[in-house]
């Protein structure tokens, strides 16, 4: 009975760690949205004066384009009655006809600059509005992650009978929440933090290659600049994906589960075959985020761990059940040996023991694994 207690002690002092883990991301995703809104205040600032002297470039080509067409009917009036005029007199006309055109081409060129300026701080506004969003809507379900392990997951000493088990599940997931931080950490900064280091510096070359060679090659390096502000949030987007596909809430199951694949066969040298079989009517959430990260999870194990080259992935929705087979041409494992660092396989059971469904895995050494699913649903909840 005492080592029940302590080893209950044990898991809230977990769970207590959970707590401090999802609170400190809480944090985080609240000083990126304090950093998105002062960028914004920032961009929105820097658009209006760009649109200031945009309006102001204008004003003053057409004052110049004015003085040109002037200059030209004074030019063409000097050319028909040549000999009216005396060379200097000449001379003097086509000077000032050609400095005024070379201000104007100089003025037009200055214009599509700050216009194509405004219009990328319009793109990068819109995208800034578009983060914060995201972090405040993150913001708001790790607030109910965190009433949840503060409230409900508190619980669970209660309902687990042997205490060894819910002291390696409490550390599994704590270890789970670290690698998975170590990889998103990694992701960011080999991929959109590399990148957006690369166009401040880029960046701040702009001015200079202006001076020195000219804005045609400024303009050039504009566009390669903006290439790679695309790649980053290219990267980003597919960061933020992986977290918590938001086509899933938007679209449904079958829509997020074929853009999932697609993704996997981008980002890996797999080839992955998916099928949709029966309805493909919106099932109730809890549903579709649990078949969702069942099939995250076998992908993945069969990507990570199987180092598959073909992947695959079927669902078939009846109106009475669900069922999920996910196969793959990997290195396989034998599943009659407990191996360790197999918490991705416990988690899937896991899951499906909550939906109340069964879970089949085959595998065999040198021919690939596969696994079968079947969850009994309830189409009217």
């Amino acid at each position: 009975m005492s080592q029940r207690k302590s080893n209950e002690k044990a898991l809230d002092s977990i769970i207590n760690e959970m707590i401090e883990t999802v609170t400190n991301s809480k944090d985080e995703i609240f000083h990126i949205g304090e950093q998105s809104r002062n960028e914004l205040e920032e961009t929105v600032a820097e658009l209006q004066e760009t649109k200031r002297l945009v309006k102001m470039v204008i004003e003053e080509r057409d004052e110049l384009e004015v003085k040109a067409s002037l200059s030209r009917k004074r030019l063409s009036e000097v050319s028909k009655y040549f000999d009216k005029y005396s060379e200097e007199e000449v001379h003097e006309v086509y000077e000032h006809t050609h400095q005024i055109q070379m201000k104007l081409s100089v003025k037009r060129e200055q214009e599509k600059q700050l216009r194509d300026k405004r219009d990328d701080l319009e793109l990068r506004l819109r995208r800034i509005e578009d983060t914060l969003k995201r972090a405040e809507a993150l913001g708001a379900k790790i607030s109910v992650v965190l009433h949840y392990l503060n409230e409900d997951f508190r619980d669970v000493s209660e309902k687990l009978e042997d205490a060894r088990e819910k002291q390696a599940f409490g550390l599994k997931i704590i270890e789970a929440q670290e690698e998975e931080r170590r990889r998103l950490s990694r992701e960011i900064h080999d991929g959109p933090a590399q990148m957006l280091a690369n166009v401040m510096l880029r960046s701040e070359l702009i001015g200079r290659i202006h001076q020195e060679r000219g804005p045609e090659e400024a303009l050039q390096e504009i566009k390669n600049v903006r290439k790679m502000v695309r790649s980053a949030l290219y990267e980003v987007r597919r960061i933020i994906y992986d977290l918590r596909p938001m086509a899933l809430d938007d679209l449904g199951l079958i829509p997020t589960l074929k853009k999932y694949v697609a993704n996997i066969e981008e980002y890996n040298n797999t080839v992955v075959y998916f099928t949709s079989l029966g309805s493909d009517k919106r099932l109730h959430s809890k549903y579709e985020v649990a078949f969702f990260r069942l099939v995250q999870e076998a992908t993945q194990n069969a990507i990570k761990h199987a180092e598959a080259s073909k992947i695959d992935v079927k669902i078939e929705i009846n109106k009475s059940n669900v069922t999920i087979i996910v196969r793959d041409d990997g290195k396989g494992f034998d599943s009659t040996q407990k191996t360790e660092n197999s918490f991705g396989i416990i988690g899937m059971k896991e899951r499906v023991e909550m939906l109340s469904g069964k879970i089949v895995i085959d595998s065999k050494l040198g021919i690939g694994t596969m696994v079968h699913i079947e969850v009994p649903i309830n189409v009217y909840e």
